[in-house]
């Protein structure tokens, strides 16, 4: 079973969804209809965690993940916690890291259905040109993320 915890960050409500072995998803917004609220260990180390990144404090997680998705799209997720914060890849980057360097709609696809953002850093993917393209989340939250990890990257301490 599931449970949520919507916190307060500087995008708005974010909602973080976990069982008990592993954070499975974050929501931009509150929680999905129906779901079950509440806390448990696991999510106040999410939000603690959370709450440090968005101060600047912190620049990768340290939890148990556990995205629901293809083999695919689970190689594209662990490609993507190798961009390092603050930096920014191409989604033609990722497709060859992935060792298939044509699939770059492909990962963009990936990269759309990550439900993970922010843990699992889709956006930190721009265009080939470095336009911020597509984000899941809206374009005002991928540039407000970029420039958060740029304002902070030289005074993170993880």
């Amino acid at each position: 079973m599931k449970t949520f915890l919507t916190l307060t960050t500087p995008l708005g409500p974010l909602s973080v969804g976990a069982t008990a072995e592993a954070v499975s998803d974050v929501v931009f917004g509150n929680a999905p209809a129906g779901a079950v609220t509440g806390t448990t260990p696991l999510l106040r180390e999410a939000a603690a965690q959370l709450k440090a990144y968005f101060a600047g404090e912190r620049t990768a997680f340290a939890l148990p993940l556990a995205p629901a998705g293809t083999p695919f799209q689970q190689t594209v997720w662990r490609a993507l916690l190798t961009v390092p914060y603050g930096c920014t890849g191409t989604y033609a980057e990722i497709a060859a890291a992935v060792g298939n360097p044509r699939a770059c709609r492909a990962v963009g696809m990936a990269n759309h259905r990550n439900p993970l953002p922010i843990i699992v850093p889709c956006h930190r993917i721009v265009g080939a040109d470095g336009r911020l393209t597509g984000y899941a989340g809206g374009l005002e939250r991928k540039r407000a993320l970029l420039e958060l990890e740029r304002r902070h990257i030289h005074t993170t301490t993880d």
